[in-house]
């Protein structure tokens, strides 16, 4: 990233399917910064509770401190003026409201990583993260390893009946499938 001007701020979203390392790598992100003694902030949405309550932590079980949140409004509630970076995981649980706070917090020259699936289990765009994506300056696609076949999967397959969009889980209700091993569950 060839950034020039310290004063400005910009997006970043790294986005995938599960299982794909976007937390990880939210978190490899955020430990650089800290290295630099940049202050971050970094949020969650509260319903996401899998690992723990108050902490953003990966699969394999890596983790950072963060804010669990109701609403993306409630971020203005933590900026202070020593912020320099706010982090954001699992971004697709939040209202569309999301994507103008963001970009206002980099146009106040924050640096703003996004980290969320960019595909729900039925293969279609979820949530804010198309729009997130289109308004950031850098995107980051994750691929994950197919469990049936071995090649790269960029899907999300629920492996148990229900039909909501948000069930919020981990290996016992999703794998990582490539385009022809997913298959949509009625």
């Amino acid at each position: 990233m060839n950034i020039i001007n310290q004063k400005t701020g910009w997006i970043e979203v790294i986005c995938g399917s599960m299982f794909s390392g976007k937390t990880e790598e939210l978190i490899r992100r955020i430990r650089r910064a800290e290295y630099a003694k940049q202050k971050v902030m970094v949020f969650k949405p509260i319903i996401d509770d899998r690992y723990d309550a108050n902490n953003i932590v990966s699969h394999s079980k890596m983790q950072a401190a963060s804010v669990p949140i109701s609403v993306a409004s409630e971020i203005y509630l933590h900026i202070t003026d020593d912020v320099r970076i706010v982090a954001i995981d699992e971004a697709q649980f939040f209202d569309p409201s999301i994507v103008g706070i963001v970009n206002d917090l980099a146009d106040r020259g924050l640096r703003v990583i996004v980290a969320g699936l960019d595909q729900d289990y039925l293969g279609n765009p979820f949530g804010s993260m198309p729009e997130l994506m289109s308004v950031a300056e850098y995107v980051t696609k994750n691929l994950a390893i197919c469990v049936q076949c071995g090649n790269p999967a960029n899907r999300t397959q629920r492996t148990i009946k229900k039909s909501e969009q948000i069930l919020v889980g981990s290996t016992e209700a999703y794998e990582a499938r490539c385009r022809n091993c997913h298959e949509v569950m009625d």
